[in-house]
């Protein structure tokens, strides 16, 4: 079965544009405020967040990047990632609002790695999570505090998101693969 088309660009700028004003409203302003994307695509996102809330405040929002390589409980049956770099604004993030942002939230694990990431960089005061798609199977207690789509999948199907600055292109696809993830 050919991939499914789910989120066109325009979908995902609108989706970006709506996390940012729940970021702002549960966060009471721009305030302390740390946006960190987990690479690959989550690093884009969390850039483009930033951006928007920066312009939807009038104050500058700091973001980074968040490699959760070394702390995945996955690595002696995927020894093959290449760790990415972690970046941290100047000012770091003791006491700060901490939203991590990544493409597809999915079991879970790979946003208790990045718990554990930051864990080992600092002492955020509020931790949030923020997710383009949200497509269940969790097998770990967490829970997205923002989402652009909740898009119900079986564990047969793969979601590819494309964002221009990675992939040349701007989309989100369902697709069925053989055998499950």
């Amino acid at each position: 079965m050919p991939a499914r088309t789910v989120l066109q660009q325009a979908d995902i700028t609108r989706a970006l544009t709506r996390i940012s004003h729940e970021i702002l409203e549960s966060n009471r302003g721009p305030d302390n405020l740390v946006v960190l994307g987990i690479p690959t695509r989550g690093v884009v996102l969390a850039a483009r967040i930033a951006a928007m809330l920066a312009e939807i405040s009038g104050t500058a929002v700091p973001s980074g990047s968040l490699d959760v390589t070394m702390y995945r409980d996955d690595l002696g049956r995927n020894p093959t990632r290449m760790p990415s770099p972690t970046e941290v604004p100047p000012g770091g993030i003791d006491g700060k609002t901490v939203v991590l942002v990544d493409d597809v939230l999915y079991s879970g694990r790979t946003i208790r790695s990045a718990l554990d990431a930051l864990g080992a960089i600092g002492r955020p005061s509020i931790v949030r999570l923020a997710t383009l798609v949200d497509r269940g199977h969790r097998e770990l207690p967490i829970r997205p505090d923002f989402v652009g789509k909740n898009l119900p999948s079986s564990t047969n199907e793969r979601i590819n998101v494309h964002l221009h600055e990675i992939d040349g292109d701007e989309f989100v696809t369902i697709e069925e693969i053989e055998g499950g993830e």
